[in-house]
């Protein structure tokens, strides 16, 4: 594992090399138990054509950066920090299911968010200005905030995807988990056989030194 000293922007030094990294925020753990929960109760054992996101690496992905060397870890923090200055910790929930691009033709089924989507939205607009100075490509597709539950195999069928999507639509979830965002991380997702590995490469806390302190005590700079 990559350990983190956690500081303003708190970042690793690490050896030259190719990482597969994205910005998110963290999710609270009662959401994460939440998910699982919400994942026992659409799982069948005939839905082999469905791939299930683990709900411990779930993220709400603020910006994907696809491979990047391992010597931009610090400017990348750096370009993060600058575009959270001013930006308070706010509070979000998870509520409410949907997929892409719909039920009956579902690829992606996802998980909604809620709460200051004004500040999540200002806080993911920055990150993006900030990092295309940088050279990386601007999104191109309006934010949508979500948190990606499943995903259909390629190769099932168009019955297969409907049936599926009948089940999620049929499905309530109305519980409001809730996520206090506090900080931005710089993650990196290593893809193994047996599911992607997500480790912390740097943090940058939201709301100056006295949000800084909840990080450090409550808010591990890593996790698998």
């Amino acid at each position: 594992m990559v350990e983190a000293r956690i500081d303003r922007g708190a970042e690793v030094s690490l050896s030259t090399e190719q990482i597969r990294s994205f910005v998110a925020i963290e999710l609270s753990e009662e959401a994460r138990k939440g998910l699982a929960r919400l994942r026992r109760g659409l799982e069948r054992d005939e839905h082999g054509f469905v791939k299930w996101v683990d709900p411990h690496g779930i993220h709400l992905t603020l910006k994907f950066l696809g491979n990047i060397p391992s010597e931009r870890v610090t400017e990348i923090t750096d370009a993060i920090r600058k575009a959270t200055q001013g930006i308070s910790p706010f509070h979000l929930e998870i509520s409410g299911l949907g997929a892409f691009p719909s039920l009956k033709q579902a690829r992606v089924f996802w998980v909604g968010i809620s709460g200051e989507l004004d500040k999540l939205s200002g806080l993911q607009q920055n990150i993006d200005s900030a990092l295309a100075a940088l050279g990386f490509a601007r999104e191109e597709r309006p934010f949508v905030p979500h948190l990606t539950l499943a995903r259909i195999r390629e190769g099932a069928s168009p019955a297969e995807r409907r049936s599926f999507g009948e089940l999620v639509g049929s499905t309530t979830f109305e519980d409001k988990y809730p996520v206090e965002v506090e900080a931005v991380r710089l993650m990196r997702s290593h893809l193994a056989p047996a599911g992607a590995i997500y480790t912390c490469l740097s943090v940058v806390g939201l709301g100056g030194q006295e949000g800084l302190q909840k990080i450090q005590e409550n808010l591990p700079c890593r996790w698998k």
